[in-house]
Parts: structure tokens; sequence; C-alpha cells
């Protein structure tokens, strides 16, 4: 019967152990903690005597993390000039308009663009109809043992189409706008 009395009272020390450590703990963070000085240009600093010499305000709340920032490489790279490239304007400004030789000239040059487009975008069509095959393409390699992989290839080239079709859609749009 000592032993059952015993179990108590040693859950008990226990306890209180574990209480003590828990306050001490506590203790020991509140003295590690350090009191945190803004400077200007945001740096931050714990010595006393370089707050006092620079100035600075004392941070309240919590822990403060600072990340520098990454560095450009190159010998100078902040003093170096920064080049942009110019745009040749008309003359007469943004708002003036072309000549009407000017305008023939851009949309000949928009047509011939949006032609060439719409005859790769028919070719690429063609391409992808062919290996379509009415939705049943030819099995490559390893979609002859994984039929997921063929479902998913035949999922994949119905949805090519259809984004193609589009494509060529919005080119004919385009050429019929371009006169």
């Amino acid at each position: 019967m000592k032993r059952s009395s015993l179990i108590p009272l040693e859950v008990a020390r226990l306890a209180a152990m574990v209480a003590v450590a828990a306050v001490g703990a506590v203790a020991a963070t509140g003295l590690h903690a350090q009191t945190i000085y803004r400077c200007s240009g945001n740096v931050y600093t714990n010595d006393i005597a370089e707050a006092k010499a620079k100035n600075c305000k004392t941070m309240e709340g919590g822990n403060i993390t600072v990340v520098q920032g990454t560095r450009v490489n190159g010998s100078n790279a902040a003093s170096a000039p920064v080049r942009v490239a110019a745009v040749q304007q008309s003359s007469g400004g943004p708002n003036s308009r072309v000549g009407e030789g000017e305008q023939r000239a851009r949309d000949s040059d928009a047509r011939a663009i949006l032609e060439s487009e719409l005859k790769k975008a028919e070719s690429r069509q063609i391409e992808l109809v062919k290996e379509y095959n009415n939705g049943e393409p030819e099995k490559q390699g390893p979609e002859h043992r994984n039929y997921q992989k063929y479902l998913d290839r035949v999922a994949e080239l119905k949805a090519s189409i259809a984004r193609n079709e589009s494509d060529i859609a919005g080119i004919r749009r385009e050429l019929t706008r371009v006169k």
C-alpha cells in the first residue's frame, strides 16, 4: 500500500518541476531579448553606442528579420548608363496622321504577315487532323501498355485541333479587317 501512496507524490513533484522549468524558460527568453534600434536608411542594430552615435530610434514589438538583397554582377553596374532603344516617330507628333502611301505599305505588310500565319495554321491543322484519325490515332511506344497515356494523347490532340481552329478563325477575322 505504501507504493500506491507514493505515486501521487511523485506525480506532484514532477508537475512542480515542469512548472519551475516553464517559468525558468520564460524568464530566460526575457533576459536574452535585446533592444533593437532602427537607424536611417532601414539599418537595424542592437549596439547601444552605435545607436546613440547615429541617432537611432528604439523599435518596439516582435522580432525583426532583415534579408539582404542580391547584388548586381559586373563592375560598377550602378553607375553604368541604361540604354533604351529609340523609336522612330513620324514628323508631326504622336497624334498626326501618316501619309496614304505609308498606310498602304503598312496594311500590305500586315496582310502578308497574316496570310503567312494563316498558311502555317492551316498546314498545322491538316497535320493534327491526320494524326487524330477521327478519334483513333495510332498508338505510340508505351501507349500499347498504358491505355491512359493513349487517352491523354487523344484528348490533347482534340484540344489542339479546337485551339488551332480558333486561331484560324481569328486570323481570318483579322484579314477581313485589313484591306
